[in-house]
């Protein structure tokens, strides 16, 4: 991997309020500690020279050095006379715990385990395997009958579609990889809600686009809930102003925040994004997962207008519905589209394994009874989240959500990096707030699923409870700004 330059206001931006009461080496150590753990300082990412970065932070050159010193014997930086200080993760880490390990619990994975009898639904597609062993094997768009299938759930959500206006991907990821390359040049403008899937907005990033962000309003401690979602003046303003070649939505039950954009809303963003060219990106991996929404919605794509279609691409998977082993999602666009999308694939990767799509195409056609089974399982799970999180934390203001795996809880103080950072010492992984944001915004937020198990939920909440223990203990100071949604 070619290594990138962080510079000292780049780095000083992520830091956010990172000055504790102790020692300033030491701060600065954990939060640049907990920043290559969150993934928002990238492996291979080049740190600034200790003199520039003293400067930048008003500190002495001793305190970086001893900090980069400290990240050094942790394992997180490896640094070379003449090449540097390079960001790196521990190979036999204390401070990156394993999932693996007794007693770890992984809150950053938003995913349930693998639907029940699924093994025997991969033994059945065994058998429809020998037709598809004459070819190659090596599948750019999907085979027929998959496609099908997938073009069928579309139709029969309201969306009429043809199977030639659908492509097998490896995932939903690699979807939004392959479009973000496709559709965008380096330098054009892409749009990305703020706070966002992060791996969504890594890709635009990787592909060269310059990312501007829409605020998604978060419910916060003490306001009326229904003032919460897109900000659509803030989005039809930055369509037709920044003219963006790509945008990224999460319009149903988005992540992190749980939230579902009003159908007169997408109506309103799509028929901005005809007349100005620009091409929405509507993640639907999690759409179907409706608990208790009181309104339903059709497909993204079914509100653009008459005749507009490629004004909106869909991208789904079965990553969260069924399992995330079964590396299977699709995209949903137009014919010229998906003809680009499979003549530019070859240079990423060679196709969907055979076995994997011959399985989802089995389940395809028993989805209704997948999803009544997935969602009651997620009712469950959301339900004893939020009486756990009430009875330990009740100053913490715990939305409510009504579907998706997720639920983006606003802790009061802008303590979630420091709160993370303290959890993994408690056995529990989970990604800070601005993980999900751009320059270190959302500090007062976690987001904590509700797809695991009670046992495990509980186990997760207690280990929360001792970390915020932990941090009353030793109270940081008051920023305001880090709560910014920006």
């Amino acid at each position: 991997m070619v290594d990138s330059q962080l510079s000292a206001r780049a780095l000083e931006s992520l830091l956010g309020d990172w000055r504790g009461g102790g020692n300033a080496y030491v701060a600065l150590f954990d939060r640049i500690r907990v920043l290559a753990l969150d993934g928002r300082i990238p492996t291979d990412s080049r740190l600034p020279a200790e003199r520039e970065l003293s400067a930048r932070l008003g500190l002495s050159r001793t305190t970086v050095s001893a900090a980069y010193r400290q990240l050094r014997e942790a394992g997180f930086l490896v640094s070379q006379r003449g090449s540097g200080s390079l960001i790196t993760l521990p190979v036999t880490p204390t401070g990156l715990v394993s999932v693996a390990s007794a007693g770890i619990l992984d809150f950053g994975k938003a995913t349930m385990s693998a639907l029940p009898g699924l093994a025997d639904v991969a033994a059945l597609a065994v058998s429809d395997l020998p037709r598809h062993l004459e070819s190659s094997g090596f599948d750019p768009v999907g085979i027929p009958e998959l496609r099908l299938a997938i073009a069928d759930r579309y139709t029969a959500r309201g969306l009429p579609t043809d199977p030639q206006q659908i492509m097998v991907t490896i995932g939903a990821q690699h979807a939004i990889s392959l479009l973000a390359h496709v559709l965008v040049g380096r330098g054009d403008r892409a749009l990305i809600e703020s706070p966002t899937y992060p791996h969504a907005y890594e890709a635009l990033r990787e592909a060269g686009a310059r990312l501007v962000p829409v605020s998604v309003t978060p419910a916060m401690l003490g306001e009326d809930e229904s003032v919460a979602g897109w900000d659509e003046d803030g989005l039809i303003q930055a369509i037709q102003r920044s003219n963006p070649a790509l945008g990224y939505l999460m319009p149903d039950f988005h992540n992190p925040t749980g939230l579902s954009m009003p159908a007169a809303q997408r109506e309103r963003v799509l028929a901005a994004a005809t007349r100005q060219g620009t091409v929405l990106i509507a993640d639907e991996t999690i759409a179907e997962l409706n608990i208790d929404r009181p309104e339903s919605f059709l497909p993204f794509a079914a509100y653009a207008p008459a005749g507009s279609t490629g004004s909106v691409v869909s991208v789904g998977s079965v990553g969260k519905t069924v399992w995330g082993g079964l590396r299977v999602g699709w995209i949903r666009a137009e014919r010229p589209l998906i003809r680009k999308l499979v003549a530019a694939r070859s240079a990423r990767d060679l196709g969907t394994p055979i076995i994997d799509q011959l399985i989802v195409a089995r389940l395809l056609g028993d989805m209704p009874a997948i999803l009544a089974e997935r969602t009651e399982v997620l009712r469950a799970g959301r339900d004893h989240l939020t009486q756990a999180l009430a009875t330990q934390f009740p100053d913490w203001h715990v939305p409510e959500v009504h579907g998706g795996i997720t639920t983006w809880v606003n802790l009061g103080s802008p303590v979630s990096s420091q709160l993370s950072l303290a959890a993994r010492s408690q056995g529990l992984v989970i990604p800070a707030g601005p993980r999900f944001g751009i320059d270190g915004a959302f500090e007062r937020f976690l987001r904590i699923p509700f797809c695991y198990g009670f046992d495990e939920i509980d186990r997760g909440v207690a280990a929360l409870g001792r970390a915020w223990e932990s941090l009353l203990r030793h109270p940081v100071p008051e920023t305001d700004y880090l709560a910014d949604v920006v």
